[in-house]
């Protein structure tokens, strides 16, 4: 009788997900453990933290991004500093929300800053059509100066200063 259940879950899973989350939540609850349908489950476990990972990554590549854009798009930074800043608070936020659900991401930050910075500092180039020795390959600010929302790498006050 196991496996007809397990078979029914497993192709509910792939047919109404959200019946199938549905179920899966109600035979957790009644401690049915026979009857879950343990690989699907543990699949969507696992996506969940990776889904975290990106999301944090991304928040912090498009962080880092905007601080290139304040920094060195002289350009465009006096008409674009109001969107920029918005987008910088923004990022801030997100990152923050989502530590704030997992501390432990805070470890997987610091390991992916490097990484996020490079990957800002591509978008940033092809963006703006400066000259890539323009930009430090390394970041010159650090990840919590980066987390801090009382800090950015330009503002209009310190115009006269770049």
């Amino acid at each position: 009788m196991e496996p007809q259940v397990k078979t029914k879950l497993t192709s509910l899973y792939d047919e109404d997900y959200q019946r199938w989350l549905d179920e899966t939540v109600a035979q957790l609850k009644a401690q049915d453990f026979s009857s879950l349908d343990l690989e699907n489950l543990i699949e969507e476990i696992e996506s969940l933290g990776r889904s975290d990972k990106r999301a944090i990554s991304s928040y912090l590549m498009r962080l880092c991004e905007h601080f290139l854009k304040l920094r060195y798009w002289k350009s465009e930074r006096e008409m674009c500093f109001r969107g920029w800043d918005l987008e910088i608070t923004n990022f801030r936020l997100q990152i923050q929300a989502i530590l704030e659900d997992s501390p432990s991401l805070k470890n997987y930050l610091n390991d992916q800053f490097l990484s996020a910075y490079g990957n800002a500092r591509k978008l940033f180039l092809k963006a703006s059509q400066l000259e890539s020795q323009e930009v430090p390959d390394e970041p010159e600010f650090s990840l919590e100066q980066a987390l801090d929302e009382d800090w950015l790498p330009w503002s209009p006050e310190s115009s006269s200063h770049s």
